[in-house]
């Protein structure tokens, strides 16, 4: 299993307030959401026109009101007020409908928008590089696909058409109240000054606190996939208790992180109704003192009741989804943080496609590095100059951690050699397109990946169009279909994640018989034979002599007994090519491959 997180409580919640760590302003990350929202001009525009139909009708309404009680009930007009009522219905009636096709609109629009969103972010996370899966947990970007998505959804779809209603709302009724009294508008809106600052602290504190809810949201998704990957070896080794107590410790940073975002935001709505108490206090007696002397008719102040109501309660409609607002922010600048990523291996300016290939493959003076932008970078392969002919199999052996892995990843750029070159019959691999380098390159790993679905599919995967005659030979080539006949529906038989059901050797077969319908005149076989039993190991190894023949091929083995027949065998040692020759020839030698070989068979 991955080592464990840290449980520092800075590396936990995230940075603090005092952090000096750049961070991306709401402003800002809002309005790299805008792009997205092009295509849907036309949509907006129309919903932007219901957004300010209802909030002139949220503005008539007490106008309408003051109206009839001026003109219609003191003046005892029954016909008059008969009308205004009928007309203030058919407003409210209006109004209603306007803020049903507002808020339909906006939110089909997000959840359009959140589609491309995924996509783009799927397309992203497809194209990083080896490297970047090497440093980043995959649980921490299921999280940022799932967890920080959510968040915007919840925004576009229960807050946003409240946020953009409540705003319109607000401009229409200080226009309202400004129009009906100037002296009482302004008296109304001492309080607001002091809403501004109270909105202006709490937004501080809550866009920290709601950044540290979306780093632990993702080291406990990291915490919770890691756990569930490993699990047969947390109950072998009788760590399911440990790994309880260490998952409790997240899991209580990601409570309390919440608390605090809760704590602060609940803070925020009981303010916003004590400025509303006080700023009606205010309407209650300027408005009837000034009524009291008839400098306004008891209507307005009226009016201005219902006005006061209704300027708060947009405030504590944004209040009461400020958590929401925040959290998306958070999870917004956590998606754009991988969306700019830095892609490493992408095809360079003018990649032409690779063609159709003999197979020759030749190790320039090959240098790498992990850490190849460091000042002093770490190599571990040193000047790999090496020439396979096509047809012939190189066997790679060595200790762990040699190089042999990362020196076979260079041909399918899986990671870029940091000087040097590697060519494919006179091809550099940098200047090709990857889609055209690895479609001619098999691969079959020590652990081997099947996908959900039907064993057919799984074979089908690296050539989609392949007829079911072409998939029964290529098992056959491999020496999986007797045993995919023994399946209860052979073929068609569904497979559980990552091949559940399944015996490693019978996942490796399919491997095989995957990279044989594939086609491709380069195969990669990386420690392919190390985990099956003997008997697998003898129909794998039938199956090598049918799948080798004609291809260039690379095999790393632990295996000494499998690579007897290779071409070459090379000896990596330490980043270097310590020896080379034939399995006969190496063995006369005495050298490190004799060492090796003779550990795993003593004389």
């Amino acid at each position: 299993m991955a080592q464990r997180i840290t449980t520092d409580k800075a590396h936990v919640y995230g940075p603090t307030s005092n952090s000096n760590e750049k961070r991306t302003s709401s402003g800002a990350v809002l309005k790299r959401l805008l792009p997205y929202l092009a295509p849907f001009r036309l949509q907006l525009s129309f919903a932007f026109v219901l957004v300010v139909v209802t909030a002139l009708v949220q503005a008539a309404g007490p106008a309408l009101i003051g109206q009839a009680i001026d003109f219609y009930i003191v003046g005892k007009d029954h016909n008059g007020l008969a009308r205004t009522m009928l007309l203030l219905l058919g407003i409210y009636i209006v109004g209603l409908v306007a803020q049903g096709g507002q808020i339909y609109l906006i939110s089909s629009i997000g959840q359009r928008f959140l589609s491309e969103l995924r996509a783009q972010i799927f397309d992203k996370v497809e194209a990083l590089s080896i490297a970047y899966f090497d440093k980043h947990k995959a649980g921490d970007l299921m999280s940022r696909l799932l967890n920080d998505i959510n968040t915007i959804n919840q925004l576009l779809s229960q807050g946003l058409t409240q946020v953009i209603g409540s705003v319109f709302s607000l401009v229409g009724i200080v226009v309202a109240m400004v129009v009906l009294s100037i002296p009482l508008a302004l008296v109304s809106f001492i309080v607001v000054p002091i809403m501004i600052w109270i909105t202006v602290i709490f937004a501080r504190r809550s866009r920290v606190t709601f950044r540290q809810t979306r780093a632990v949201i993702g080291i406990v998704s990291s915490e919770l996939e890691e756990e569930l990957t490993g699990i047969r070896v947390a109950q072998a080794y009788n760590r399911t208790e440990a790994n309880i107590e260490h998952f409790a410790e997240h899991n209580a940073a990601n409570r309390d992180v919440n608390v605090r975002a809760v704590a602060i935001t609940s803070a925020f709505t009981p303010t916003i109704d004590l400025l509303s108490t006080l700023a009606t206090a205010i309407v209650a007696g300027f408005g009837g003192w000034l009524a009291i002397n008839h400098q306004i008719p008891v209507g307005v102040v009226v009016a201005f009741f219902l006005y006061v109501q209704q300027f708060f309660r947009p405030i504590q409609i944004i209040s009461n989804i400020y958590t929401q607002v925040q959290s998306a922010v958070a999870g917004t600048e956590r998606i754009f943080q991988l969306v700019d990523e830095p892609v490493e291996q992408k095809d360079v300016p003018g990649a032409q496609p690779l063609p159709p290939v003999v197979g020759r493959v030749v190790f320039d003076h090959v240098n790498f590095a992990y850490n190849a932008d460091d000042a002093k970078p770490d190599f571990v392969l040193h000047d790999i100059n090496l020439t396979v002919e096509p047809g012939q199999t190189i066997a790679f052996v060595g200790e762990t951690g040699a190089g042999k892995s990362t020196l076979i990843s260079l041909i399918p750029r899986f990671y870029d050699v940091t000087s040097g070159k590697v060519t494919i019959d006179g091809y550099n691999v940098h200047d090709v397109t990857l889609a055209s380098l690895r479609k001619q390159i098999g691969l079959v790993q020590q652990d081997t990946y099947l996908f959900s679905g039907s064993v057919a599919d799984n074979l089908r995967y690296g050539r989609l169009d392949a007829t079911d005659e072409e998939v029964e030979a290529a098992a056959k080539t491999a020496s999986a279909h007797d045993f995919i006949m023994t399946l209860p529906q052979g073929y068609k038989t569904i497979l559980g994640e990552r091949g559940s059901g399944l015996s490693q050797g019978q996942r490796q077969l399919l491997a095989f018989a995957r990279t044989v319908l594939a086609g491709t005149r380069i195969l990669i076989l990386d420690e392919a034979t190390s985990s099956i039993d003997t008997r697998t190991e003898e129909l794998i190894q039938e199956a090598l002599k049918r799948l080798l023949k004609g291809r260039t091929s690379f095999v790393i083995a632990h295996r000494l007994s499998t690579i007897r027949d290779a071409t070459t065998v090379i000896v990596i040692d330490k980043g270097h090519i310590a020896e080379s020759g034939t399995h006969e020839e190496l063995l006369a030698r005495n050298g490190k491959y004799a060492d090796l070989y003779h550990r795993q068979f003593p004389r």
